[in-house]
């Protein structure tokens, strides 16, 4: 017994069932970080505002950071404090490294997605597409 299925239907009815998220078409607009090197510390202003744009933890970031950079890192109030003396330019190319990694979706490069850890591994788990990707912590 063949069934006649009405394909205009059927994906009509499965748009439904998919987030809302999934048709915006708005872009990230992944924010600079203002940097100022004064001694031998290198200065981020505004940086837990910064991260809060892509939603991850600023301890996190300042991890990746540091370890990238080379150097030892913490936050202190509003600014991030990395030892040694980094320009804008480099800091903001290390920062854009980690949102391609842990931000951007690897399917649909939408930025809305989570860290999530599972048994000890941790995955960027997407809340638009769905799509999971397997990433390396940070040591």
């Amino acid at each position: 017994m063949t069934e006649e299925y009405d394909y205009d239907a059927l994906l009509e009815k499965a748009r439904k069932q998919l987030p809302e998220k999934v048709f915006k078409h708005e872009r990230l607009e992944m924010p600079k970080l203002n940097s100022a090197v004064i001694g031998n510390r290198t200065f981020v202003k505004k940086f837990p505002e910064a991260v809060g744009i892509i939603r991850r933890d600023p301890k996190h970031v300042v991890k990746y950071l540091a370890k990238e950079l080379g150097s030892q890192g913490s936050i202190e109030g509003e600014a991030a404090i990395f030892q040694g003396k980094f320009g804008n330019i480099r800091v903001n190319e290390k920062f854009e490294k980690y949102v391609n990694l842990f931000v951007l979706c690897s399917e649909c490069k939408k930025p809305d997605t989570a860290l999530v850890k599972e048994n000890r591994i941790d995955f960027v788990k997407c809340e638009a597409c769905g799509a999971k990707k397997r990433v390396e912590g940070i040591k």
